[in-house]
């Protein structure tokens, strides 16, 4: 692979729960107006750097997740 995984286990399943809740509600609440579409999208990214484990914009930052103590 091309990059490096920044984001913890924990943090991949409440990142793929919670895009796919965006989506669920943008799309039922708002409906498929732009702004409901737009909020939809950024609930597949969201969900995707979940699946990834990579997030670009923790890796601009030089984030990295919490290794568990051994």
């Amino acid at each position: 692979m091309f990059y490096r995984k920044n984001v913890g286990s924990k943090e991949c399943v409440a990142r793929v729960l919670g895009g796919l809740l965006i989506v669920a509600c943008s799309l039922t609440q708002i409906g498929t107006t732009p702004l409901g579409l737009v909020l939809a999208a950024s609930g597949v990214v969201t969900a995707l750097t979940g699946l990834l484990g990579y997030c670009p914009a923790c890796a601009l930052s030089g984030r990295r997740p919490v290794e568990p103590r051994s």
